[in-house]
């Protein structure tokens, strides 16, 4: 198997991209486009940094197990399987599954610090970023974590002033000029993820073309 090609997704929290890359699986087999994740390479919850207040700040850099996150990739790269479980942000409700990734002509790896971890953004091929202004990323934030992850909202509004946006500041935004293509997600990014579904098959239609 040749060298697959490296897409990475990234953008602030709120700013949609688990919705646009739900969107993307649906459109093509897992033989063909394999997504990685690193929301699956959290560190457990008690190698978690504390702020001030004594609160987990799950929107860190080093909240990520990054060796794990870059070894894995790269196994994907290297055409092999890779098995991993899944990470259920706490909730009590949700027993965690053991998620297999499959070596496929085009890898879409995502998470807020894709762009940030230098050993994983030198090995993409495409950079993505989608953007979305501050007040509806807010809003997107409390509900995903009220409904998904049983979080009150107090503790949403917190952790977005105190973790969220200082990470965005400085770890996310000033990445988005050098995106090979930028989704602007205020409405809907329908258009940005037909431009990306076209762009995906025109490589595919490379890789199996007779030579």
């Amino acid at each position: 198997m040749s060298k697959p090609y490296l897409i990475g997704i990234t953008g602030g929290s709120g700013s949609g991209k688990t919705s646009f890359i739900r969107k993307l699986r649906k459109a093509f087999p897992e033989e063909e486009l394999c997504i990685i994740s690193q929301d699956d390479f959290y560190r457990p919850r008690e190698e978690q940094e504390t702020d001030e207040k004594g609160v987990k700040n799950f929107d860190l850099p080093r909240s990520i197990d990054k060796k794990a996150f870059i070894a894995e990739v790269r196994n994907l790269m290297d055409g092999k399987t890779v098995m991993r479980q899944e990470y259920t942000f706490n909730n009590e409700d949700i027993i965690p599954k053991m998620l297999t990734f499959k070596p496929a002509p085009i890898v879409l790896v995502e998470g807020i610090f894709v762009f940030h971890f230098k050993k994983i953004k030198k090995l993409l091929d495409l950079k993505v970023f989608l953007h979305a202004k501050e007040n509806l990323k807010v809003i997107r934030r409390i509900k995903r974590d009220q409904v998904e992850r049983n979080y009150p909202v107090e503790d949403v509004l917190y952790r977005y002033e105190k973790h969220v946006l200082p990470t965005f500041e400085r770890y996310i935004q000033p990445y988005k000029d050098e995106a090979d293509l930028v989704v602007n997600n205020n409405q809907d990014f329908y258009m940005g993820l037909e431009v990306l579904k076209g762009f995906i098959r025109q490589k595919l239609s490379e890789v199996v073309a007779p030579k």
